[in-house]
């Protein structure tokens, strides 16, 4: 008896052993957007719809730290990757080509399938050894184009003015509300940051398919483009259906291999509901804090335009880890175009509170880190921006809606009454008085003072050159903005972790990472509470403004009506009503111009 039970002992560890050493390809077949902080907004203004899905959303920290793992992991042997149905913008692409690179690098192969060859899928199948197109794909890649909408003659419709006050020549955040196309010096920055943006595409792509840059763009010129021709180029490896594309991996590798779909990746199914029991648990489980019982590094993103509703999480996360001792590091993801100056300012004093702990401050910068974007991260020990991301904008905008047009066309009169010279400043039944200006003026200029302070307060002579001449509202990418000291590195956020991992002094194996907090399903955001304080907690803390008005927005965002607008167009139209909700609030604003780059996938 104690030699057959010795005998299954020594068989299973023997089979746990071969399961172990069994090879394994991670399989990423991305789907909808990738976010940054996988936080549901409620469908605020979610234009596909009101986002109660059980799924939780995928970020690009799932994504980049997977596909790290993978590079290092012996058990992978290679990855395939489909990039299809996702929503991913040119800084992500960047860094998930990096990844696939480092992947290459190790002796691993990279699979990669599309069904239609754009700029972005071109860029990422680069890098890929096995680069599969669909026969009859489509095929966009005829370079790069985008539109600007501009807003003055539906304003004037309605008799809705605007006015606008700008502190520095290129801050031309808000030409879109009183002019019908852009200033000379929007365009002339907008066609640099174009330029650059172009260039970068056509260098990743001839660099990884080792075709001359020349010879890509002489292509490009063409329009047309078949799947054979682009094969002949070289652009691509193969020409199969998803079909025969699956049945190449899958008997290159042998039966004997695990095709891992959630290689390294959280659990995206959500909570299981299948009953009314269930949903009570959930609604008693949201809100709890989790304790972390290991030294880690937080990875906290900001994303969206900055005011007091969307920064209010941001900044309870970096007070809190700053107090939590097993955090030994603060990584802030930035992907913002700016927004209210008050709320910039007030995210900016969240990370100065973290730095007096003594604690690393890295900021990793996503698509655009641009205005209020570039103002909180000005203070970081370290920025890490793509190639293609977008900064600088430092500048000020001021902007009043002069509604009185409008309500004379309704029917609406009024009448005021006044105490104090000035107190009729705000009002929105007229423009500002030439005295009003210049009070408005000079609190700008208070402003865009204390902006640059933050910025030589944390940049010190990292800036190259006089500041003045750098800010006046300009806009760069990442690669310009590097060779002017307003970025530090080019690198994304796994370079981000590992440096804060080395200014914190951990060694990799000493550390967790976690983004924080954590992503949540609509289904689960909709039971979110408020998380119980700590006795040391502020007694005071900022509170989210109602979400209704938005929803109704966002219904009629959704109208049939709207549904012949291009995905870009729509998006445009959502940011302009997300702006006037910003400029009715904040009459003072650190945010961004209104350039539109053009999505690199389909």
């Amino acid at each position: 008896m104690k030699l057959l039970t010795a005998f299954f002992f020594s068989l299973s560890l023997i089979l746990a052993h071969a399961a172990e050493k069994k090879q394994i390809i991670a399989v990423y077949d991305l789907e909808g957007q990738i976010t940054e902080s996988g936080q549901v907004s409620g469908g605020l203004l979610d234009l596909g719809g009101l986002n109660s899905d059980a799924r939780r959303p995928l970020t690009h920290y799932d994504v980049v730290r997977s596909l790290e793992a993978a590079a290092t992991d012996d058990q992978v042997k290679g990855v395939v990757l489909d990039l299809g149905g996702a929503g991913i913008n040119l800084a992500q692409i960047q860094e998930i080509r990096r990844c696939l690179k480092a992947v290459r690098a190790a002796g691993k192969d990279v699979w990669y399938y599309t069904e239609s060859l754009s700029n972005g899928s071109a860029v990422v199948g680069s890098v890929a050894n096995h680069f599969t197109l669909l026969p009859q794909a489509n095929i966009t890649l005829t370079g790069m184009y985008s539109e600007s909408m501009y807003f003055k003659g539906l304003l004037d419709k309605l008799g809705v003015q605007v006015e606008v006050i700008h502190i520095g020549d290129f801050k031309s955040a808000g030409e879109t509300f009183y002019r019908t196309g852009p200033s000379d010096y929007a365009k002339k920055q907008s066609d640099i940051l174009f330029e650059s943006i172009y260039q970068q595409i056509l260098q990743l792509i001839s660099e990884g398919r080792k075709i001359e840059p020349s010879a890509l763009h002489k292509m490009i010129d063409q329009g047309h483009i078949t799947p054979k021709a682009a094969q002949e180029f070289k652009l691509v490896d193969h020409l199969q259906y998803r079909t025969d594309f699956i049945k190449t991996i899958r008997e290159h590798y042998g039966d004997d291999t695990e095709f891992d779909r959630s290689y390294k990746m959280p659990d995206l199914d959500g909570p299981k509901i299948d009953s009314f029991m269930d949903i009570m648990k959930l609604a008693f489980q949201s809100g709890k804090s989790k304790k972390r019982r290991h030294d880690y590094i937080a990875v906290i993103a900001l994303d969206g335009e900055i005011n007091d509703a969307s920064i209010a999480p941001v900044r309870k996360e970096i007070l809190k880890v700053a107090k939590d001792e097993k955090c030994k590091a603060l990584v802030l993801r930035v992907n913002s175009p700016g927004g209210s100056a008050l709320a910039s300012d007030v995210l900016w004093e969240a990370t100065e509170e973290l730095k007096e702990t003594g604690k690393p401050f890295v900021a990793s910068m996503g698509a655009v880190a641009a205005s209020g974007g570039y103002y909180v991260s000005a203070g970081a020990d370290q920025i890490f921006a793509e190639a293609g991301t977008i900064t600088g904008s430092i500048g000020v905008v001021g902007m009043k809606f002069i509604l009185g047009g409008a309500m004379e066309k309704l029917g609406i009169t009024v009448h005021s009454r006044q105490r104090g010279k000035h107190a009729s400043i705000m009002n929105s039944h007229r423009p500002y008085t030439e005295a009003e200006t210049q009070i408005i003026r000079e609190s700008m200029l208070d402003v865009y003072s204390t902006f640059k302070k933050r910025i030589t307060d944390g940049r010190g002579d990292r800036i190259k050159g006089d500041l003045e001449k750098l800010a006046g509202g300009r806009v760069y990418s990442g690669q310009d903005a590097l060779k002017i000291g307003l970025v530090d590195t080019l690198g994304g956020l796994n370079e981000a972790i590992a440096h804060a991992a080395k200014l914190a002094k951990l060694k990799k194996s000493e550390y967790q990472t976690h983004l924080t907090p954590t992503p949540k399903s609509g289904l689960e955001g909709m039971f979110a509470g408020p998380e119980k304080r700590e006795d040391d907690d502020e007694f005071i803390s900022m509170s989210s403004p109602a979400k209704p008005a938005t929803l109704i927005q966002q219904q009629l965002l959704n109208s049939p009506a709207l549904q012949v607008l291009t995905a870009n167009q729509r998006q445009q139209l959502k940011q302009f009503i997300s702006r006037v909700q910003s400029y009715s609030k904040h009459s003072i604003l650190l945010i961004g111009p209104d350039i539109q780059v053009p999505r690199l996938t389909n």
